[in-house]
């Protein structure tokens, strides 16, 4: 007789068994196959179904005890998923074996294909552990390999300037205008697809139109180069936001962190605008040089005259401010705040008892002071300390003013002039 085992079956139906009385497995076998028997019809006739192999061995666990027996039933089948179930109710109308009471009840039809799945899912898992284990440089290698040429392929040619470009510039909202094609590709090996480059240091056509319709950012070298371009670009196209590499590094050599925290810093174009004009106003004191092959023109000076000497008001320098000794509490509640404003651009008002009357930018800080008169006790931001600010401070009494660095001496002003060396 062709019999199937579990292994080989699809479905395994699981059942328990309550007998008033004792009996043995012949007897449950028996009645099983017996009382079923023209119950299903021919097509489902578990002897017939057992001879072609469809329904295998049927399994009988029994346990007696105290004059009852109980145990269990476990029937395989290679039939489908309907077939096996009326066979599985099929079961519980049995209601006698031998002479004594019996109750049978299925409890599941198990799918042996889910535990074999189980099987094979964790075997894979395993599998890879010990190839990852042996492997995992190489493939690493390999997979950044790849990653890295798919990138470069993504690169594209846009609009009719043909400039090197990311895939998303038309899908994106906000687009990154880099200088020149190996920015690009940097940017888009470390996942950045919405950038253009300008090729050169003017806007080209599709750059401006770009910059009518999206949120633009101009990302340039940290160098006088950029600041160059910066200046070109911003009078050409309507760029929103600018930022700039890490000082002295190229925006093609720098890494994927320092490129997100450049993008967190990035400032607006009114801002970087002021503060190029402040570094090119400082640079224009120094004495023009004399290029080789010319000779310096001089003119005549004319015999003074010499005039009587008239004595000028005097003029009174504000007092040097005396060293002031802060308290612990001061000291570190400024530290505190100066770091908390570190790449902001803003600036904190505080009154006398160190409460931040409000936060500010610092474009617009000399005006709120001017607009608050008076009670602010201190002011802490991210920036330099210049002249201008510090005689807008004298003016409305300010006790202390602390910053990241000062181009003010402390002897020049009664202020108390802190910077982050100080804290």
């Amino acid at each position: 007789m062709a019999k199937i085992s579990q292994v080989s079956s699809k479905y395994i139906v699981h059942s328990v068994i309550e007998i008033e009385g004792i009996v043995d497995k012949p007897d449950v076998i028996g009645a099983i196959f017996g009382q079923t028997e023209g119950l299903l019809g021919a097509d489902l006739e578990l002897r017939e179904l057992q001879r072609s192999g469809r329904i295998g061995r049927i399994e009988v666990k029994l346990e007696t005890k105290s004059g009852k027996t109980s145990g269990s039933i476990l029937i395989p089948s290679s039939l489908d998923k309907a077939e096996t179930s009326i066979i599985a109710a099929a079961l519980e109308v049995i209601q006698k074996i031998g002479p004594c009471t019996a109750k049978i009840k299925v409890q599941n039809i198990e799918d042996v294909r889910v535990s074999k799945r189980k099987f094979v899912i964790d075997r894979a898992k395993d599998l890879l552990k010990a190839m990852m284990d042996n492997v995992i440089p190489d493939s690493q290698e390999l997979a950044d390999e790849v990653a890295y040429s798919v990138r470069v392929m993504e690169i594209q040619e846009y609009g009719t300037d043909r400039l090197p470009a990311g895939p998303s510039i038309d899908e994106s909202d906000d687009i990154i205008i880099v200088e020149g094609r190996a920015d690009v590709l940097n940017m888009l090996k470390h996942g950045f697809k919405n950038v253009i480059a300008v090729n050169g240091t003017s806007a080209p056509k599709s750059i401006i139109e770009l910059c009518k319709k999206k949120t633009s950012t101009l990302f340039v070298d940290g160098d006088r180069g950029g600041d160059l371009i910066i200046k070109e670009i911003t009078s050409m196209a309507e760029i929103d936001y600018v930022t700039k590499a890490p000082d002295g590094k190229e925006l093609e050599e720098i890494t994927k962190k320092e490129i997100h925290k450049a993008l967190r810093g990035r400032i607006a174009v009114e801002q970087a605008k002021l503060e190029i004009k402040e570094t090119n106003g400082n640079t224009k004191s120094e004495k023009p040089r004399i290029q080789s092959g010319q000779r310096p023109k001089f003119t005549p000076r004319r015999p003074e005259t010499r005039r009587p000497e008239t004595r000028r008001p005097e003029t009174r320098r504000p007092e040097p401010s005396k060293p002031v000794k802060l308290s612990v509490e001061e000291k570190k509640a400024f530290k505190d705040m100066l770091e908390d404003l570190i790449g902001t651009r803003g600036a904190y008002v505080l009154d006398p008892k160190l409460n931040i009357l409000g936060k500010v930018p610092i474009t617009e800080l000399q005006t709120t002071i001017k607009s608050l008169n008076s009670g602010v006790h201190a002011i802490v931001f991210d920036g330099s300390i210049d002249r201008d600010l510090v005689r807008t401070a004298e003016r409305t009494a300010v006790k202390y003013i602390v910053a990241m660095d000062s181009k003010i001496k402390p002897g020049d002003t009664r202020i108390t002039i802190l910077t982050s060396n100080d804290l």
